[in-house]
């Protein structure tokens, strides 16, 4: 029978809808077909197609092994000023301040980030990490986004693997709610309402895939899509970019097998993941408690999305989300794959 779910974090019901589930072998994807490696931007040898790179990690044979470089077409670029203003006395304009980059995460352009060795993944984390700390540098990028589609379905105009950051000069409203849900708990119960929840997930077990190095790789209560994974560090931290040379390489191995998994499970699904960090805790004139209890209430994570239904009239006009999968039963599912490169 159908169910609503809502989740602690997000004011946001879920209908669980089993009576339309289908198989996992009902949900397989094959794998995209390639661009022609001869004309993609991305591969070695090509580099003078995109802008000048802003970093790089060298392979130790002269070569590299991950490049960050600018969008082509950045969503957000660089200001001398942000130009806030009102229009017409009733609308609010400001420049599109920001920063958009793009992580070439292997000069592979046959393998993605489930299909490379985990030391190749270890130093792609890095990379996240290092870029972030950069541009949360900049105390104009109140938010800074680190996102991966794959596949044309989940947005990838470019096959070759790859992720973006965004950092935008004002917090997103959905990060907002989720800050401002985890402040109210935690001043109502002085705990963090993610290690909570997590805590709770564990003792119940019945979503929870695997436990990996200190992160835990789970289907959450309120699944918005089938199959829909969430990566917690088990060690409470609101800030990605704090996380220590060990904790990274944890991510890595969970973050590897967690992709491994829906790889072996669904074929080759196109999928967004996204990083839900905490905002940059730049000083606000005249607001000094802005956001400051974040080190104690907010608790970093990583979802990863399948796009293997879509998002029609009737989510758009609710905003409830219809899963025909139960999280219990993906997570059921996902626990019996062995990635095939562990």
């Amino acid at each position: 029978m159908p169910e609503l779910r809502r989740g602690p974090i997000t004011d946001r019901w879920v209908i669980i809808a089993p009576e339309r589930a289908k198989r996992p072998t009902d949900y397989r994807s094959e794998s995209p077909e390639k661009d022609d490696p001869a004309k993609c931007p991305f591969c070695p040898g090509h580099e003078h197609m995109t802008p000048p790179e802003i970093y790089r990690v060298h392979d130790g044979n002269g070569g590299w092994a991950v490049r960050v470089i600018p969008n082509k077409f950045p969503a957000l670029t660089t200001y001398p000023e942000l130009g806030r203003e009102a229009v017409g006395g009733f609308f609010d304009r400001m420049h599109g301040v920001g920063a958009h980059e793009v992580v070439v995460e292997t000069p592979d352009h046959e393998r993605d980030l489930a299909d490379l060795p985990l030391g190749h993944v270890i130093k792609v984390v890095e990379t996240y990490v290092r870029r972030l700390q950069e541009l949360m540098a900049n105390t104009w990028h109140r938010y800074v986004l680190l996102f991966k589609n794959h596949g044309p379905q989940a947005g990838a105009s470019l096959s070759h693997a790859h992720s973006q950051i965004i950092a935008t000069p004002v917090t997103p409203r959905d990060v907002r709610d989720r800050l401002e849900a985890a402040r109210d708990y935690y001043h109502k119960k002085e705990r963090c309402i993610f290690c909570d929840m997590l805590l709770a997930e564990l003792q119940m077990g019945k979503r929870i895939v695997e436990e990996v190095n200190n992160y835990v790789i789970w289907t959450p209560f309120d699944s918005r899509f089938p199959f829909e994974i969430h990566i917690y560090p088990q060690y409470h931290s609101h800030d990605f970019t704090q996380m220590t040379s060990e904790q990274i390489q944890g991510l890595a191995r969970a973050l590897k097998r967690a992709l491994g998994k829906l790889k072996g499970l669904l074929g080759d699904p196109p999928f967004n993941f996204v990083l839900q960090n905490a905002p940059n805790p730049v000083p606000r004139p005249g607001r000094p408690d802005y956001w400051a209890t974040l080190q104690y209430d907010y608790h970093w994570h990583i979802e990863i999305i399948p796009r293997l239904t879509q998002v029609a009239g009737f989510e758009w006009g609710t905003g409830f989300y219809i899963n025909p999968m139960p999280p219990e039963d993906a997570a059921q599912y996902l626990r019996e794959v062995e990635p095939a490169d562990p």
